[in-house]
């Protein structure tokens, strides 16, 4: 067996949003709602009070326009059938995940979710914006001139938590709790099948130099956990991730180590602190950034878990 071998990529997007959305939509008795080019007046079918970030806030109750300022919003609401007219994106190249599927390709960015647009979402005639307190605090007044906005406090709230809220606001919160009830349910399944109890997984991403390590509150990193796996204990200093330096690669040695990357055919891009240490990391695998680190929310989520119980089983 090479020293590096490389996951199967196993996520069928098209399948699995599918399924998802098939589900949602008739557990919330909503139809899907297709983005068109003219906005729609949400105000005859009446408002709903969410709570969130900011205090209270009127939202229609059911939202045909949304623009969507954080992966988690994006990654929930296609999963729910509402197709976002609007997303902020990690990285304007990269643009909207290909995770998603071809229903989401159409989506238009307004911006990076650190700088979103306040004139490309303006042009898009929300009926409502979604955003996070902790990166979007200034834009809060000026958001809400242009259409009803709810916010999460942060990007590093338990992920559930904010798959929740865009449930709450988008009209669909129980079809939003059956979304995390599949999730979990998957995260049973891959559980049982493979015997992994007391085996630790780490998930880093290399940036800038640096090996940024992922905890168990993260979004991937508390993947990992759902099916068995332990993350190695550190202190995480009150955040979701800590980042070592090359020298401190050793640090981040697990059962299992998993590498995030643009190609995950691309075994180059394993960073040289750990080919260096091959002994020290005997099974590294490479996954897909797109849906590991960026995909937040249940359509990552079985995204993630397929990923995993691919090299769990080409493990057996």
């Amino acid at each position: 067996m090479p020293p590096f071998p490389i996951a199967a990529r196993r996520l069928r997007p098209a399948a699995v949003l599918a399924g998802l959305v098939i589900t949602a939509l008739a557990l919330s008795g909503c139809t899907a709602q297709a983005t068109t080019p003219a906005a729609t007046d949400s105000a005859d079918e009446g408002t709903i009070t969410v709570t969130h970030a900011r205090g209270e806030s009127d939202v229609p109750a059911q939202a045909k326009r949304v623009v969507v300022l954080e992966p988690v919003a994006l990654d929930t609401s296609v999963a729910l059938g509402i197709i976002p007219v609007g997303a902020a994106v990690l990285n304007e190249a990269a643009g909207i995940p290909s995770y998603l599927g071809t229903d989401a390709s159409g989506i238009e960015s307004v911006g990076t979710v650190t700088e979103p647009s306040l004139e490309k979402i303006a042009a898009l005639a929300p009926d409502l914006i979604i955003g996070t307190e902790s990166r979007h605090s200034a834009l809060y007044d000026q958001l809400t001139s242009v259409a009803p906005t709810v916010f999460f406090a942060s990007q590093a709230d338990p992920w559930k938590d904010n798959v929740t809220l865009v449930g709450e606001a988008l009209g669909r919160a129980d079809a939003a709790e059956d979304l995390l009830a599949g999730y979990d349910d998957r995260c049973a399944e891959v559980k049982d099948e493979f015997a992994i109890s007391g085996e630790t997984a780490q998930l880093i991403r290399p940036r800038d130099g640096l090996l940024t390590v992922y905890g168990p509150e993260s979004f991937a990193g508390s993947t990992l956990e759902c099916v068995g796996f332990t993350t190695p204990a550190r202190d995480w200093e009150n955040s979701i991730s800590v980042d070592l330096s090359p020298e401190k690669v050793l640090e981040a040695k697990a059962d299992l180590v998993v590498v995030t990357t643009t190609d995950v055919d691309d075994t180059s891009t394993i960073p040289e602190a750990i080919t260096a240490n091959a002994s020290s990391f005997p099974n590294v695998h490479l996954v897909d950034q797109s849906y590991w680190i960026t995909g937040v929310g249940p359509l990552g989520g079985l995204a993630v878990l397929d990923d995993i119980e691919s090299i769990l089983r080409d493990a057996q």
